[in-house]
């Protein structure tokens, strides 16, 4: 599943980023800490944290101070991984292993807790780092 993942980005980045996409996403200011970190925390949780770097990078490869940009993304995609069961692959190991050990974490019981964490911690996150 992980290399699929990663199979997907690269085809996508390889057909689907254009010039005129990468200037639509220019409109969402990747360069502000706030608005870099929503939009690394909602791709961490479609195709999970791993795979939203690397599709995030023409995002912002041109922007200005990489090192900062580099951390936001480092912050908001480790973090953001912990919203839902598929934020991380590792969160899907761990609820599989549970599962094979007689123990059942749904997707909701793992919201409740993973939501107001990921949350707070995203918000702590950029307040830090802008």
């Amino acid at each position: 599943m992980f290399a699929g993942l990663f199979v997907v980005v690269a085809g996508a980045e390889k057909n689907l980023l254009t010039p005129q996409m990468i200037g639509l996403v220019q409109d969402f200011h990747l360069s502000e800490v706030w608005p870099l970190t929503a939009v690394t925390a909602v791709l961490s949780n479609i195709i999970s944290n791993v795979p939203a770097v690397l599709a995030i990078r023409p995002f912002v490869q041109n922007l200005p101070d990489q090192q900062h940009v580099w951390l936001v993304i480092a912050m908001s995609a480790t973090l953001a991984g912990n919203l839902t069961l598929v934020g991380s692959v590792a969160n899907l190991i761990v609820a599989e292993r549970a599962r094979a050990a007689g123990i059942e974490i749904s997707i909701w019981t793992y919201c409740r807790a993973g939501i107001p964490v990921t949350v707070i911690t995203l918000a702590i996150g950029a307040l830090w780092l802008s």
